[in-house]
């Protein structure tokens, strides 16, 4: 099929033009379609069939590694053009077989919006970004000239086309991504994990555009791990081992704790506390696991929300407690980047031994400028940080390296070594250790992150969540009293974030002080005892992570969420921060 053909036989410009089809085809059909990366031992997909209607959204689901991306990418003729491999079976776009076909002719028929939208994004201007893909496929300059400004408008993007597109924020970058695909005007746009490491207001903002895009009749196709996200699918698809095992609507998979567990998906905060009550539901809302709660628990009384109940769960560590110094002291510290932007204003906090703080807030609110501050990373444009009572600025790299170890968002920033081994030997050798101690220290952290076999492997090699282990382990064989970690389950699936955070919380139950970076609320309930709310360089909150919770006016000025577990006790008087907590509360109030 050569382009001509593509853009004769595939309808390009949107939905309305489907419903103008007497009888419009399917708009995605995988006939027995695998795929075995070149190189690799196992395919990715393995005889994978499903259609999708016209104007469906459909959610996919799956632990990392199961071949969600896989399957996005043979629609739009990524895969094999791009990721060469071992191809079988028939991939249709309204009835017609995409074979032969570059993606520069699939581009404007299945639109693309990948993970890492950052990449995406490449242009000095917004207005040029969304231009780009249209001049790469021959339109006319008018013609680009007047789908330009309804793409941005339809993102929320109106009068940004001068913007310089580092200057966004990171749901804005998200939808300029979006935008510069739907100026293409496709029938079909698949979006892969097109959240993952935005704030809750950056996930809402995009999660709002997808709804919008549904409206119109575009079919969707969505690659997400959080459960909560994906109620509003028509359909949801998982895989498993590069098959799908179960293609249905919301209620019938997210009601199935079975196969969410056998599948690495996460339940649904709301299914997880009904769950916890004996009630086999699934609940699509706060409102609706309200009514499934009352229904099941008809002698609860109707109590108001009261912010001060009191809960089993730690509380924060009091951060002036005891005669010896803090572990660490930031004191009015401000940072300017570029001699124009303050990413700190005069931020002050302690943290002590035994702490497990959660610095939250909005991209650009300052939370990694700070942490890299108490790492040493920058220097403060005014103020100081000092680590057990001395400031950081006279200490040596090798004193402060055992007291502050910083681990960075992504691995592979950190990872350079040619094996594990030499990868998490490399610090204490810098520093000059014994060969002896290396070694006691290199076995130690490689057992307590679980790669102890991998040993000889090439870290590139290994998969997302062990490189992240292995990052942790570079930092821990130094032996640091307070280990920082931004964002460090960003990019794992579910059973890879549960498996990173009890790593942390271990390490923090043997004495570590542990400062995360995150924009998931489950994880700071779970996990933090303290918060650190940061909004536009400014501390707005340091204490504990219930009284946080509880403060809904301080919550919504930084656009931060609770959990829906959390919105939903408060219907019933309850100050919970997991469904465990809420189901004891309940059960015991009866």
């Amino acid at each position: 099929m050569n382009a001509t053909n593509v853009k004769t036989a595939l309808p390009s410009e949107g939905a309305k033009d489907l419903a103008a089809l007497a009888e419009p085809a399917d708009a995605v059909a995988l006939e027995d379609v695998s795929f075995t990366y070149r190189s690799a031992g196992r395919p990715a997909l393995a005889e994978v069939c499903f259609t999708q209607r016209a104007g469906e959204m459909i959610g996919i689901m799956g632990a990392s590694g199961a071949g969600k991306s896989s399957l996005v990418k043979c629609l739009n003729a990524i895969i094999p053009g791009f990721e060469h491999g071992h191809f079988r079976g028939v991939v249709q776009i309204h009835g017609r077989a995409v074979k032969d076909v570059t993606v520069g002719q699939m581009a404007p028929i299945v639109g693309m919006v990948f993970q890492d939208f950052e990449a995406q994004l490449f242009s000095t201007n917004v207005a040029h970004e969304v231009a780009f893909a249209m001049e790469q496929i021959g339109l006319p300059p008018d013609e680009i000239r007047r789908r330009l400004e309804p793409a941005l408008a339809a993102v929320g993007l109106a009068g940004f086309a001068d913007r310089d597109p580092t200057s966004l924020s990171g749901g804005e970058k998200q939808r300029l991504a979006i935008a510069s695909v739907l100026a293409l005007r496709p029938s079909v746009i698949a979006l892969d994990e097109p959240t993952t490491d935005l704030d809750p207001e950056g996930r809402a903002e995009v999660f709002a555009l997808i709804r919008k895009l549904r409206e119109t009749g575009i079919s969707l196709i969505v690659v997400e791990h959080e459960t909560e996200e994906m109620r509003e699918c028509d359909r949801i698809v998982v895989l498993r081992d590069a098959q799908i095992i179960i293609d249905q609507p919301p209620d019938r998979v997210l009601s199935d704790a079975a196969l969410l567990a056998g599948c690495g998906i996460r339940p649904p905060g709301l299914n997880q506390a009904l769950w916890a009550l004996g009630i086999d539901a699934h609940a699509r809302s706060v409102d609706e696991a309200e009514a499934l709660i009352r229904r099941s628990f008809p002698s609860l009384p109707p109590l108001e929300w009261a912010a001060d109940q009191s809960s089993s769960a730690p509380e924060c560590i009091s951060s002036d407690g005891g005669s010896a110094p803090a572990l660490v002291e930031v004191e009015n510290i401000t940072h300017v980047y570029g001699g124009t932007v303050r990413a700190l204003d005069q931020v002050s906090l302690t943290i002590n031994e035994g702490d497990f703080v959660a610095i939250i807030g909005q991209n650009g609110s300052g939370k990694t400028t700070l942490a890299k501050h108490i790492a040493g990373l920058l220097k403060p444009a005014s103020g100081r940080v000092k680590l057990a009572g001395r400031d950081r600025a006279s200490m040596r790299p090798v004193e402060a390296a055992s007291l502050v170890g910083y681990v960075f968002q992504n691995p592979d920033h950190q990872i350079f070594a040619g094996t594990v081994g030499e990868e998490v030997a490399f610090g204490p050798r810098n520093f000059g250790l014994p060969a002896s101690e290396i070694e006691r220290r290199c076995e130690r952290v490689l057992k307590a992150v679980g790669l102890e076999s991998m040993r000889d492997r090439d870290p590139f090699l290994l998969g997302r969540g062990e490189r992240q282990r292995l990052a942790v382990a570079s930092i821990l064989v130094l032996e640091p009293r307070l280990l920082i970690l931004d964002e460090p389950t960003t990019g794992l699936d579910y059973p890879q974030q549960r498996r990173m955070m009890e790593l942390i919380g271990e390490l923090n139950r043997t004495g570590t002080a542990i400062v995360i970076i995150t924009h998931t609320p489950w994880l700071v309930a779970e996990y933090a005892r303290r918060a650190i709310l940061m909004r536009k360089g400014r501390k707005l909150f340091d204490g504990a992570v219930r009284d946080l919770f509880s403060r809904e006016d301080l919550l919504a000025s930084a656009a931060f969420r609770v959990p829906e577990v959390t919105q939903l006790a408060r219907r019933f008087g309850v100050s919970a921060l997991t469904a465990a907590e809420l189901a004891a509360a309940l059960r015991g109030s009866r």
